[in-house]
């Protein structure tokens, strides 16, 4: 760990917890900063800031008191998923005071160079998949960031021979200041988190901050058929790599004659790929961009894209029950993700979707309904998905009140050959903590049939 001394004997603020705060909050502490925390949770409820305050941190729980900012703090310190119009984050920026993410204590600190990733869908899997494939290849990767595990707490034992892969949200990237991976993924960009960022501009912004600090030697990773992201990046200084799956790119990933190319070079066969889905076509050759980078060799990649069947929550393959295939697809919070996944099946299938109402309607989905032959919703938008479901035919449509009741009421409904589904279209707030928690509770439903 590099040990910097941009915070030494400088007053931060750690704003919000979880496991992001309280990594920045013991990292900060151990570089000299004068550190305060603050929570909104009651220090009595609340073990990560009582451990903290046996650190020597400062903590202040209960609320977000607007006066905490006239004690001069130099630094603020956010948890990503406090917005920007929070009383405390505005009345800071009003102040001129730099507002970070962990992500970028991770930056200033780590030895080992970081491949970014980030896009509205797809991050997760090209993360795990590039790390498999490094991993594979004895090119000793770490893997960090928005993916579950803290990007500064990995890089605080990360080394100068070693690789950190770091899945970042545009939530994280727009509390960046000298933040430079020298390889940046963008897996693609469509309207998402409007609710955060209040328009698409702000946060397509977000997003392409991965590439700002980038220099001549750096690398950036582009989707090829979406113009607006090449257009969003013109500025880059880095050294820009097209992948597409709709066309052949020079001196990028592509496919031809039913196999991947990068550079001209043939690297593996699609009918190799076990990995379902057009969508995913994506985030492989875009790993394979990376890789290639890197030196990879064929084989490595081969051999993982042959056994890498996807990341948990994301078009997940459960189990088979009396020949019906059960998917866990609840990382789907958006209608972008949910047509993905049931593009990827040509089966009948029996799809359970619902969520929170973030007051979207979704017949967008309509014309990708068509091998929907039960339709299961539950959540906020359970009416919503109802009178969506109606408009494009679907025989038998079925509110329930939640993930778990649904399963056995798709089961009753399934046949040999079917694909039971669960792809929300809907983040999980209304009912589950997250998106994890809603697809363990399927896993757990389809294990109990």
């Amino acid at each position: 760990m590099k040990n910097i001394t941009k915070f030494k004997h400088k007053k931060v603020l750690v704003l919000g917890l979880a496991k992001s705060g309280v990594s920045a909050a013991s990292l900060l502490h151990k570089l000299e900063a004068f550190v305060t925390v603050n929570d909104q949770k009651p220090l009595s409820e609340n073990p990560e800031a009582q451990g903290l305050l046996q650190e020597g941190i400062k903590v202040i729980c209960g609320s977000h008191p607007i006066e905490l900012l006239d004690e001069g703090f130099q630094y603020v310190i956010k948890n990503p998923g406090i917005p920007y119009h929070n009383p405390l984050i505005k009345k800071a920026i009003e102040k001129n005071i730099p507002v970070l993410t962990e992500v970028e204590l991770a930056y200033l600190i780590s030895d080992a160079e970081m491949i970014g990733i980030t896009g509205t869908n797809g991050k997760t899997t090209t993360t795990t998949l590039l790390f498999d494939i490094l991993k594979e290849d004895d090119q000793k990767p770490l893997i960090a960031g928005n993916i579950g595990t803290v990007a500064s707490e990995v890089a605080q034992y990360a080394k100068e021979d070693e690789k950190m892969v770091v899945e970042l949200s545009s939530f994280q990237l727009m509390g960046i200041e000298d933040f430079a991976p020298h390889v940046a993924i963008i897996t693609n960009l469509y309207a998402s988190h409007l609710d955060y960022h209040g328009d698409l501009t702000e946060y397509w912004k977000a997003k392409t901050n991965i590439t700002k600090n980038q220099t001549k030697n750096d690398y950036l990773i582009i989707n090829g058929d979406q113009e607006h992201v090449q257009e969003a990046v013109s500025n880059t200084k880095a050294q820009v790599i097209l992948f597409s799956t709709q066309k052949e790119v020079q001196g990028g990933a592509c496919i031809k004659d039913r196999a991947v190319y990068f550079k001209g070079e043939r690297i593996v066969e699609l009918d190799s790929i076990v990995l379902p889905g057009e969508h995913n076509l994506e985030n492989i050759l875009c790993a394979i961009a990376a890789c290639k980078i890197y030196g990879v060799s064929n084989d490595s990649i081969m051999k993982v894209l042959s056994t890498f069947g996807g990341v948990k929550h994301r078009t997940q393959f459960v189990r088979e029950v009396n020949g019906i295939k059960f998917y866990n697809d609840s990382k789907a919070t958006n209608s972008l993700a949910t047509k993905s996944a049931l593009k990827a099946f040509a089966s009948p299938t029996i799809l359970l979707a619902g969520g929170l109402d973030r007051g979207n309607e979704f017949d967008d989905l309509i014309p990708f309904l068509k091998n929907v032959k039960t339709l299961i919703t539950f959540g906020e938008t359970s009416e919503k998905f109802v009178k969506t479901g109606e408009k494009a035919g679907i025989q038998t449509i079925i509110p329930v009140d939640n993930v778990e009741k649904a399963v056995p009421v798709a089961f009753e409904h399934a046949q040999e050959g079917d694909v039971v589904l669960l792809s929300p279209a809907c983040a999980s707030w209304d009912q589950y903590r997250t998106f994890e928690q809603r697809g363990d509770i399927f896993i757990e439903a389809v294990h109990k049939l």
